[in-house]
């Protein structure tokens, strides 16, 4: 750390003339003067135009003398320079001291003087900061720029920690940094306070370090929190990225365990599979083997019969065929009556589905199953309410249900199922429906008739009619719902009254208007005011004619 403060950042080497940047990081000066500065305002005066205005606007800009600045090569911070530039930044005589001490330790007596570089240095001069030998050091004080530098000896400066050398006044090297201006808060000496600070508010640098060193140590205390605060957060987050790893490593073993698992698993599914499928061969093969004995066997008797009968027809005598005719015709008649079956007893469709469930395996759940069922549209059956009748614009529907060739249900979906719906009186009145594959070897189909009539409705399934399509579809009104009420008689619904009807037409004698029980036109059981309809759960089938009528229904209704 001492030869990191002593060690200019860019060159390496030893500070020379060592200044301060606004960020608080030391430089040679000779280094700083090789950064190119720069200034915002003069990037913003490239890209103006060059009119009249743009001219008077860069001869306001001249005027004003923008301030530049730099970045600091260490932190990358944009940091503004004094309007004097490099050489007004302020100079870090701390660092000079080390760096005087660390020459002074290192070299000893063979440090050599700096301006002949032959003679031993005996003499030092903080305002050149040149070591200096004995004949060097008068011609030092007897120049006149140089005259009023105080030299000091190095043996003198030898093993301190500071020197404790004075401060001399960079306006005035002649005289010593005694005092501290406080409008400009800056160490200033006694010509200073007779010249450009005239009249600024001083006092002895001693009288004031107090004050001005315990605001800096309160801004030091803040400035402390704050690094204790930023430590404790680095440390929190190099924790949250060391939990980070654990966790990831953990992750990844779960990880890795489950995909070796899941491996496990496909590979025990793959083997059932495979073993599935040639146990599925062997049985077909077998099956078709055995039904290829039986129809050989068949055959080899049909010929028997065959060649037989046609040599006793072709070549025996008259006696010859009378005489076996029963024979041969009892054998034939048998023959003829095998039931046998021309078509294969298995069929040749064997298929993988990799979107099938499968069930578990080593608890994971796998896809994949062998389907060897081959759906026979003649076999696929037609259920549900909206299959023969609907109502208009209402919601109707009904349900295909696969079967195989041998009647059984499939149990899987992916088929292309299509369905049309015809109006059978205007053709260009056509029924979208929607078709919901529940992946069971059921299909929903659903849809909504705008129109009355007939509807021809085709069913297809791997391009062939399933059974009963195509059929009709009959399309009503929409679903009346009574006005009236279900009664046994107009009597007991209103109380008595005699004005109240019921559409059954029937009467009751003393003047009433509705049925009664047992007098005429009553059905005989309950039935509906509004139409006479004697079923509860029905779609009333109009009304009486006659306003008077109607009121009087609707009363009956209310009571």
């Amino acid at each position: 750390r001492g030869l990191a403060r002593t060690r200019c950042p860019l060159c390496k080497e030893l500070f020379s003339a060592p200044k301060i940047l606004p960020c608080l990081h030391t430089f040679c000066m000779a280094c700083l003067e090789q950064l190119e500065p720069f200034s915002v305002l003069g990037l913003q005066k490239e890209d103006s135009d060059s009119t009249s205005d743009g001219l008077w606007f860069q001869d306001q800009q001249q005027q004003q003398q923008p301030p530049l600045s730099v970045l600091c090569p260490v932190c990358d911070t944009e940091v503004d320079l004094p309007p004097g530039g490099i050489k007004d930044l302020t100079t870090n005589h701390l660092v000079m001291n080390e760096v005087l001490l660390e020459t002074l330790q290192a070299q000893g007596p063979g440090l050599l003087c700096d301006l002949c570089v032959d003679g031993a240095a005996a003499k030092h001069c903080p305002t050149c900061t040149a070591n200096l030998c004995q004949f060097c050091c008068q011609a030092h004080r007897r120049q006149k720029k140089t005259a009023s530098h105080a030299v000091v000896d190095l043996e003198d400066l030898k093993g301190y920690s500071q020197t404790g050398k004075p401060i001399l006044c960079p306006s005035h090297p002649s005289e010593d940094l005694t005092l501290f201006c406080e409008q400009c808060e800056q160490p200033v000496c006694r010509d200073c306070v007779v010249g450009e600070h005239r009249q600024h508010p001083y006092d002895f640098a001693a009288n004031v370090i107090h004050r001005h060193g315990d605001s800096m140590r309160d801004l030091l205390k803040s400035t402390q929190l704050h690094v204790a605060t930023l430590e404790e957060a680095l440390r929190h987050i190099e924790g949250v990225s060391s939990a980070i790893c654990s966790h990831v490593e953990t992750v990844a073993g779960e990880i890795h365990t489950f995909a070796d698992g899941y491996i496990r698993a496909i590979e025990e599914h793959r083997d059932r599979l495979l073993k599935q499928l040639e146990d599925l061969k062997v049985q077909k093969e077998t099956l078709l083997h055995l039904q290829k004995v039986q129809l050989e066997q068949l055959l080899m008797d049909m010929r028997t019969g065959v060649e037989f009968a046609e040599h006793l027809l072709t070549s025996g005598s008259d006696l010859e065929i009378l005489n076996t005719k029963g024979v041969v015709a009892s054998r034939l008649r048998k023959l003829n009556k095998v039931d046998y079956s021309v078509r294969p007893g298995v069929g040749d469709r064997i298929q993988f589905s990799a979107s099938e469930k499968a069930g578990q395996c080593c608890g994971y759940e796998v896809f994949g199953t062998i389907l060897n069922k081959a759906i026979d549209p003649a076999k696929c059956v037609l259920q549900g309410e909206g299959l023969h009748s609907a109502r208009q614009n209402q919601l109707a529907n009904f349900t295909l249900l696969c079967r195989d060739t041998s009647g059984e249900p499939v149990g899987r979906g992916g088929e292309t199922v299509r369905v049309t719906m015809i109006h059978k009186d205007k053709k260009d009145c056509i029924i979208k429906p929607t078709v919901c594959d529940r992946r069971d070897g059921t299909y929903h189909i659903s849809y909504i008739p705008e129109e009355l009539g007939t509807y021809t409705v085709s069913i297809c399934v791997r391009g062939q009619h399933v059974q009963s399509s195509p059929f009709t579809l009959t399309v009503k009104s929409k679903f009346r719902r009574h006005r009236g009420v279900f009664h046994c008689c107009t009597f007991c619904s209103s109380g008595g009254q005699k004005a109240a009807r019921c559409a059954c037409g029937g009467t009751m004698p003393g003047g009433y208007h509705g049925c009664g029980h047992g007098h005429k036109g009553h059905p005989g059981c309950p039935h509906w005011s509004c139409c006479g309809r004697t079923v509860e759960n029905s779609e009333c089938s109009g009304a009486l004619p006659g306003e008077n009528l109607q009121r009087s229904m609707l009363k009956t209704v209310a009571l």
